[in-house]
């Protein structure tokens, strides 16, 4: 019998690598890899439905089960997943110094209300911080680049929050830059801050050992995509998602082979400084796994991440984590 084609979108993914470069086989199925960037990915699979498997924005796909007839079930495969305290822009003229200081100013956040950098960044704020998330205006849109308003969103922003686009001749990067906005929610690093600008910094200017207590406290580490497949491939074929699922495994698993092989000695595999001391300080904290897939290992993360966005009016009801994966894939 032939194997099933399916074009699977994503990004060049060290973690995917071994499913695209053919060393990691799925028995029975056939994927042809499209490299995407995520943002062009999601707009593609949303409005036409191009791929069979799929790189999908945690809250893009949340904003779908929501439809009449949802067109995607996802496995619990995490491509994306980043600390978001540093990930959050200031213009240094602005005034803020603390995130109390957000509120009642004007910030940016990247393509739309509700991202997914943009749900946990606001989600940290109110519970660490006490930042309510209706408590500053939005600017949205493009961050580096100008960019239109996105017409394919499965979501909208709460009627009581003050949302508007900033149009399609402006960026938010210059906008921070100038001062026009105040604050910024990217999961794009903004051009100012790479080149330097003294106009623009972060709120947590030393963010790496906040975020390393947060994990320590919460066990969060922040998820931001998923993998989906097209529920009438997976209707016709649901074998499918437990054979996809455990091929994901197995490509991640080839990953962190590799760096065991290469503890104590990173510094050797790649052009980063002081990597073997970042991959010591890793395992400390994350133990073997620092990326675990699968439900269980996810469950706090999923749950906060699905009470952020009830919390921020992007939905009236608020799922359970085991209610988002093909149930092929929870057995475990």
């Amino acid at each position: 019998m032939s194997p099933l084609k399916l074009r699977f979108a994503s990004q060049d993914y060290d973690r995917t690598k071994g499913l695209t470069d053919g060393s990691v086989k799925i028995e029975g199925i056939e994927l042809e890899h499209v490299d995407s960037p995520p943002w062009l990915t999601f707009e593609r699979l949303i409005k036409g439905g191009e791929f069979d498997v799929s790189e999908m924005g945690l809250t893009f796909y949340l904003g779908t089960l929501l439809l009449e007839d949802p067109p995607f079930i996802a496995l619990p495969v995490f491509l994306s997943r980043t600390f978001r305290h540093s990930s959050i822009y200031i213009n240094r003229a602005s005034g803020i110094r603390t995130p109390k200081d957000l509120i009642g100013k004007t910030v940016g956040e990247a393509f739309c209300y509700g991202h997914d950098a943009g749900v946990w960044s606001k989600g940290i704020l109110s519970d660490e911080y006490g930042v309510p998330t209706d408590s500053y205006r939005y600017l949205i849109g493009g961050v580096d680049r100008p960019a239109k308003p996105w017409d394919w969103l499965p979501f909208k922003p709460p009627a009581h929050v003050d949302v508007r686009h900033i149009g399609t001749e402006h960026t938010l990067d210059a906008m921070l830059e100038s001062g026009e906005i105040d604050a910024l929610y990217s999961a794009i690093v903004p051009p100012s801050l790479l080149r330097r600008s003294p106009k623009v910094g972060r709120l947590f200017e030393d963010a790496e050992p906040i975020e390393r207590d947060y994990y320590r406290r919460t066990g969060i580490h922040p998820i931001m995509h998923v993998v989906v497949i097209r529920r009438s491939v997976y209707r016709e074929h649901p074998w499918i998602a437990k054979a996809l699922y455990d091929g994901f495994k197995e490509a991640k698993e080839q990953v962190m082979t590799l760096h065991r092989a290469y503890e104590g000695r990173m510094h050797l595999l790649l052009m980063i400084p002081l990597l073997t001391e970042l991959y010591e300080r890793n395992r400390e904290m994350f133990g073997a796994d620092p990326w675990p897939y699968g439900l269980k290992a996810n469950h706090k993360t999923l749950d906060t991440f699905l009470r952020y966005r009830q919390e921020q009016g992007l939905t009236k009801t608020r799922l359970a984590p085991e209610e988002l994966f093909a149930p092929e894939t929870l057995t475990e």
